[in-house]
């Protein structure tokens, strides 16, 4: 599995896997032993499977949720997600399960500590900014916290891609988020990477018409 030069899961496929028959034909999603369509990076490696079928576009309002996906698309960022999706265990025991009153009080010591962590991406500007982002996470409390200030940039409608081709990869909404979150102290948060957050907590649906998850999370119609 790879990533495009956005960041979003790209196109690995295997040749064990057919091509779309109908209702996905020509957009590149793939038909796999189960019958369901799926996009290729979805289609071959069990755990990408797995995320996809169960996690991808699925919503997600709660803080350290939230805060979660914000530090992993950061970790992310020139990185395949398949990289990401496998370290998940050891970056939420090295992030106190992300729960971002623990992250906020970290020091020097745990940023040492997590810099010679071999499990987890070991990025100095990564790190220094999920530290930063846990703080700034703290500060957006009493405004009505992280995820009611991310969803409020949710667009009036979302995107009904038929190929990868017509799948945005930033938005006005993902522009505006970007520029609200570092206003507010965050980093690592520019348009492109928030893009993909806003697709993979559910408050746009970019999965192509015609795969089996378009439409699940019930905040789009299918």
């Amino acid at each position: 599995m790879v990533t495009d030069d956005h960041g979003r899961p790209g196109t690995a496929v295997g040749a064990e896997h057919d091509s779309a028959g109908a209702g996905g034909e020509g957009n590149g999603l793939v038909r796999g032993e189960d019958g369901l369509l799926r996009p290729p990076w979805a289609a071959v490696d069990p755990l990408l499977r797995e995320y996809y079928d169960t996690e991808w576009g699925m919503p997600v309002r709660d803080e350290t949720g939230m805060f979660e996906r914000i530090s992993l698309e950061a970790f992310q960022s020139g990185l395949s997600w398949a990289t990401i999706l496998r370290k998940r265990p050891a970056f939420r025991e090295a992030f106190a399960g992300f729960d971002p009153e623990a992250v906020a009080e970290f020091g020097e010591a745990d940023f040492e500590r997590l810099m010679a962590d071999a499990a987890i991406v070991r990025n100095r500007a990564k790190i220094r900014a999920t530290l930063a982002n846990a703080r700034a996470t703290l500060a957006l409390r009493d405004r009505g916290g992280l995820a009611d200030f991310v969803w409020s940039f949710r667009p009036e409608a979302t995107p009904e891609p038929r190929t990868f081709a017509e799948v945005p990869t930033q938005s006005s909404e993902s522009r505006a988020l970007s520029k609200a979150l570092k206003r507010e102290g965050f980093a690592f948060v520019g348009p492109t990477t928030m893009y993909a957050l806003m697709e993979a907590v559910g408050i746009v649906d970019t999965h192509l018409l015609g795969s089996h998850r378009r439409g699940t999370s019930g905040v789009w119609a299918g």
